[in-house]
This record gives C-alpha cells, structure tokens and sequence, in this order.
C-alpha cells in the first residue's frame, strides 16, 4: 500500500526545537517518540467513535511522524495520517494546534519533570508543584481572570438524550459567561463545550475558553474532541486528576461509566480530608430524567460506601440545566469571596490539600488489583483511594494498552472486598454496562470479577 504524506508547519507555538529534542524524537526506540507518536495520531483522529483499543492499534499501525528542522524552524511530516483531520488536502487549523500542544507537553514532561529530578515525585508538595509547572508551561493558568471554570465529567459512551443535556447544561453555563473544561473527549466531555460555544457566542464572548485535560494512556480510546481550544497533556491519570482540581472553580459530573466514578471518588475523597472542610468547591451530580434512577444509584453507593458527609459535599439535581448553571454560578462566586479573603490564587488551587494516596501513581496490575483493600473499617479517605484505584484499573482494562494487554493475557481483574460493598459496586457496574456506558461500540467483555 502506498503511503502518503503531509508537511505540517506550526502556526502558533513551539516553532523551534533543540537539536536534542528533535533527536529524541528521531529515535524511534525512545518513550518519547513512542508517546509522541501515539498522542499525535489521536489528536488527529479527531472525531473517531472508535474506542476498541485493538482496532485503534491496527490503525494505528502504518502511521508514523518525522520531525524537520528547517532554516525557519521545524516541520512535521505525517506519514499515513488519519483523513479526517484535512479539508481538501488542508489540515484543520484546530487539529494543528493540538499537534503542537503534544510536542510541547511531552517533550516538557519528560525532560522537564520527570527525567530532570527537578521534583521528588515520590512527595506530594512536589508532585503537586510539577503539576502547577506542566500546566504553566501550556499556558492554562490566567491570573488575570476572575473565578468562572466549570469543569465537566462524564462518559465517553452515553446516548443521545443524555449528550442533549450536557449540551444544555453547557449552553446555561456559557450563557452566565462560565468557561467550561472537560476531559476533551466525545460524549459528555464534547457536549458541554458545544453548548458553552454557542451561548459564548449569544453573550458576543470572543475569549472562551474550552480546556481539554488528558493523559497518553486514554488519548488514544478518547481523542480530543474538534471544540477544544486549550489542550493539555498530563503524565498520568493521577497528575491529571489533580490538574483538573487546581485549577476548577467548580465541578459538574453527568452520567458515566467507570472513568467517570474514579473521577467522582477521587474528588470526594479529597474533600473528605479534614484541612479541605471549609474550602467552598461548588459539586453538582446531574443528567437528564430518564437518568435519574442510574444517579440514584451512585448517590446510594455513596452514601452506603463513604457515608452522609461525602453526600452533603454534592448537590444531586436531576433534569434541570438552568438550575445546574444558577448553583454552579452561586458556588464559584463563593469560591471567589473566599480566595479573596484567604489571599488564595483564582487560577490554581493551592489551599486544597490532597493526600498522598490519591497522587501517587497506581499501576493496575492483577496483583495490585486483587491486593486492594475495599472495607469499611477504612478511613474515609483511604477507602475512596482504594475504590478509585479499583475503578481506574476497571478503565486500564477497558481502553488502556496495558490493561487491555494485561487482561488478554491473564483473564479479568478480580476485586476483594467487604460483601456489602461488593455487591453495590457489582450493580453500579453491571447498570453502566447494561446502559452501555462501558464501550461506544460493540459487545462488551467485562475487564473485571466482583469476589465479596
């Protein structure tokens, strides 16, 4: 088969490269052009309703990516690049933003965080000081603005009528002149940013911002979505996780699969700690009617796991997206009165202390997996850890290379824990795969084993 290429110039940043940096990524036996290669062939897939991580490999397979040094700077070439990211042979001018955006986020990563010892990543000042200098360097962080970033969280695979009200939410959000950042996905994580575009451009709002935040291990399985103005690449799915946190003024959380529940027991557990008690941060659970009874469910499984006081840090409101805009605007004006009166950063939240637990990076191997202590005898924090792990292996296993190996290889994963617990999350999982929240496409095989 004929291979075709593409020459792709930057437009807006990182124009030049060290002869160090373009030789790292030359070498194709190193990470770094491994990572490279495999983030920019998801950004340029763009729009794919593809989340099989064995087929995306066999595509993945025949492309490849050079880079250029010219007297004007550098230059990309494409080799066998998805079509989908040109318009009669002109490559979007989005996509080409996000092409760079991988250049400059992996080559900081890796050079600038975790190959230079800079940080001691094993320590969580650190570890949260690396994550404040990985989104400086893509330029997220605005001091100059005042509190408005309502970040969204929700599935990659849900149906329409629940894509229709993100889009709402998002339209009810943008219209109170809120910016919305997402994981930078399809689904849930698309939906909002199209709904805040419009109403954006209702209120004459030319500076939205629409922040996608991702890591190489789930690019691949959720390629940003086309609305995604500001795109930044974490290390890992921890570093990620507290990226969105830092830099949120606010959270909503639509209907999802498993991604979306480590997401949600992450954040409660670092509200749980007790230095974060009076830290105002606004938390809305919604989705539309027909998911009402679903998000019941998770309500119940929190409030049966992790108890009252994890509960009255969310508002559940159900099919009500002008509602959800009015409580998340109210919640981020006290955000607002209360960094002022504690001198605290708008863009980036210093004051939150997150544990160790919840930043170290959990590697979801069969043997960590079945190791996880899931108990009620725990404290707070420590079982969300725990339950956020279980569910981020669950999501290794699904979408991510290693874990979709790893569970070929050696069957499903399999989860210990107190019978009461077990069997709650066996129904929340069973719910999401039943209401398809698990794959876009396709017959899905559980990664997993409840054992009680």
């Amino acid at each position: 088969m004929a291979s075709h290429y593409r020459l792709i110039h930057p437009k807006t940043h990182l124009r030049v490269l060290s002869r160090y940096e373009i030789q790292m990524l030359k070498d194709v036996s190193s990470e770094t052009n491994e990572l490279v290669r495999r983030c920019c062939y998801a950004v340029l897939n763009s729009g794919s309703q593809e989340d099989d991580y064995l087929r995306l490999e066999e595509e993945f397979k025949t492309f490849d990516i050079e880079v250029q040094q010219e007297d004007r700077g550098i230059v990309l070439n494409l080799i066998n690049p998805p079509a989908r990211a040109f318009v009669d042979g002109e490559i979007i001018r989005g996509v080409r933003e996000q092409l760079f955006s991988v250049l400059r986020d992996v080559l900081y990563a890796q050079e600038s965080i975790l190959k230079a010892h800079r940080f001691d990543l094993a320590k969580g000042e650190d570890i949260t000081n690396a994550v404040f200098h990985l989104l400086r360097n893509a330029n997220l962080l605005k001091p100059d603005q005042k509190p408005n970033l309502a970040i969204c969280w929700g599935g990659h695979s849900i149906p329409r009528h629940e894509y229709q009200y993100t889009k709402d939410v998002g339209y009810q959000l943008g219209l109170r002149g809120l910016d919305v950042g997402t994981g930078c996905g399809p689904g849930a994580m698309k939906g909002p940013m199209k709904g805040c575009t419009i109403a954006h451009a209702k209120q004459h709002n030319r500076e939205g911002r629409y922040i996608g935040i991702t890591e190489p291990g789930i690019i691949a399985a959720e390629a940003p979505n086309p609305i995604v103005n500001e795109l930044v690449i974490l290390p890992d799915i921890e570093k990620r996780l507290e990226a969105f946190i830092r830099l949120a003024h606010g959270i909503v959380i639509f209907p999802g699969g498993p991604g979306t529940a480590e997401e949600l027991l992450y954040l409660l557990g670092v509200l749980s700690h007790p230095n974060n008690q009076e830290i105002p941060f606004p938390l809305i659970i919604t989705g539309p009617e027909e998911a009402g009874d679903y998000l019941r469910d998770i309500d119940r499984f929190i409030a049966m796991t992790l108890g009252k006081e994890a509960q009255d840090r969310y508002q559940l409101i159900i099919n009500d997206a002008p509602a959800v805009a009015r409580a998340m605007k109210h919640g981020i004006q006290q955000v607002e009165e209360y960094r002022s009166s504690h001198s605290d950063a708008y863009f980036f939240n210093w004051a939150l202390a997150v544990d160790e637990d919840f930043q170290l990076p959990f590697e979801p191997t069969h043997e960590a997996m079945a190791q996880l202590s899931i108990r009620k005898h725990l404290p707070q924090h420590e079982l969300a850890a725990n339950l956020r792990r279980a569910f981020s292996g669950i999501v290794a296993g699904n979408v991510k290379a290693s874990g979709v190996k790893r569970v070929l290889q050696q069957g499903p994963y399999q989860l210990h824990g107190d019978a009461d617990i077990m069997q709650a999350m066996d129904k929340l999982l069973k719910a999401m795969v039943e209401h398809g929240r698990m794959k876009i496409k396709g017959e899905y095989t559980p990664c997993y084993s409840i054992i009680a």
